[in-house]
């Protein structure tokens, strides 16, 4: 039988988090690969309390189906802990309930998008959120990163070209994979062309907790008065990823359109997992919580920072990021990264190299993600030792 699959799916390359996934289950791999949060975060004994407590008074509540928007206390709960900061739910807007960030993704694109429009994003950038837009039929155009966020003047650049995007996709706060915080400035500046040109910004933010130095920066979407922004937020960092539990703040005519989507996609969420996350937000202490990730990544960076400061060839240039999981890493020009790569991982450490984040993935590119969220501490200190010695055979 010759298969002929639609020019949707064929346009996304195979799945780089499918084999980044795979290498970490393998426990001989020290993994700087994986974006997933540190084993010691989760509050194991709060969900297990609280699923015994959902399962022993109300099994049936649990079990069944439920609303399509999300389960209505976990709404309300997620929208309280979204404005404890800051307004990014107004009167305006809606919160609806998915299932991971991604969803969120795939719905927005899915309603703003047919096929062959634009959607402008960071470059580099999240390599999935990128497959998901692409897989909607949309055209990918990248905006090169400076120290302090997107390049400006190439993102005007964009947005006043035709065919006029659609949307610009961004994560402002410890970028993935790149570490960057977009500046103040730099948010007003981008939400100002946005309202100028007519362009939806989708501003994901599932890493803006895990500060651990520098001030707090104001959401994009706090500063929206015009209905232009698009917030995804995500309790898979604070909480647990395995939970799947994320939630996306949208205008009302936008968030009609995105259930719509979603009750097409799955019909609501997992409720017992809703329910889990509601009590948490309701019956847990989350600014110690908040606090306790922030510290466990603050002491993985810092280790991270000073073994790399002592292994690496003086000429590789590397991000230094006030929260999150991740570090850009990048060699001289030249340097054959896929070498580079596959001769870490013959030494069982596990990278991925940054062309994956890239729009045009097949160009080649000097730089690697390391994430420091999963490793433990001796094996952060050896991995890097590891790749410090590479860095001296590959930087000619």
């Amino acid at each position: 039988m010759e298969y002929h699959f639609s020019n949707r799916i064929n346009s996304v390359p195979p799945s780089s988090v499918g084999n980044v996934l795979k290498q970490m289950s393998d426990p001989t791999l020290i993994s700087f690969a994986g974006g997933n949060p540190s084993p010691d975060s989760f509050p194991i004994a709060d969900i297990q309390k609280i699923s015994r407590e959902l399962l022993e008074n109300d099994p049936v509540g649990t079990l069944q189906y439920s609303v399509n928007e999300g389960y209505p206390p976990l709404v309300r709960r997620a929208a309280d802990f979204l404005n404890r900061n800051e307004t990014v739910i107004r009167e305006s807007d809606e919160l609806l309930i998915t299932s991971g960030s991604m969803q969120i993704m795939e719905f927005t694109t899915k309603i703003f998008c047919n096929e062959g429009d634009v959607v402008l994003c960071e470059t580099p950038s999240f390599m999935v959120a990128l497959d998901s837009i692409r897989s909607n039929g949309a055209r990918l155009i990248g905006i090169p990163l400076e120290k302090d966020g997107i390049d400006l003047a190439e993102l005007e650049k964009r947005m006043a070209a035709k065919p006029a995007p659609k949307l610009i996709y961004l994560i402002p706060n410890f970028q993935n994979p790149t570490g960057i915080t977009m500046s103040l400035e730099k948010r007003k500046a981008v939400y100002d062309l946005a309202v100028r040109y007519g362009v939806m910004i989708l501003e994901d933010d599932p890493y803006g907790d895990l500060r651990f130095s520098g001030e707090r920066v104001p959401s994009i979407k706090s500063l929206d008065r015009e209905g232009v922004v698009i917030y995804a937020a995500s309790l898979s960092k604070i909480i647990s990823p395995g939970l799947r539990v994320a939630c996306v703040v949208a205008p009302k005519p936008i968030y009609d359109k995105l259930k719509t989507a979603k009750s097409l996609n799955d019909i609501h969420n997992n409720v017992w997992s809703q329910r889990v996350c509601e009590r948490i937000l309701a019956t847990c202490d989350m600014p110690a919580q908040i606090k306790r990730l922030s510290q466990i990544y603050g002491e993985k960076f810092s280790l991270a920072h000073q073994e790399m400061k002592k292994a690496f060839h003086p000429a590789v240039a590397y991000t230094h990021p006030e929260g999150g999981m991740f570090i850009w890493i990048t060699l001289p020009e030249g340097a054959d990264m896929p070498a580079f790569v596959a001769e870490a991982l013959k030494q069982k450490v596990a990278l991925v190299p940054g062309n994956a984040f890239y729009v045009e993935s097949r160009l080649p590119c000097s730089s690697f993600r390391l994430s420091f969220s999963t490793p433990p501490r001796e094996d952060i200190i050896k991995g890097i030792h590891i790749l410090g010695e590479l860095t001296y055979r590959f930087c000619r």
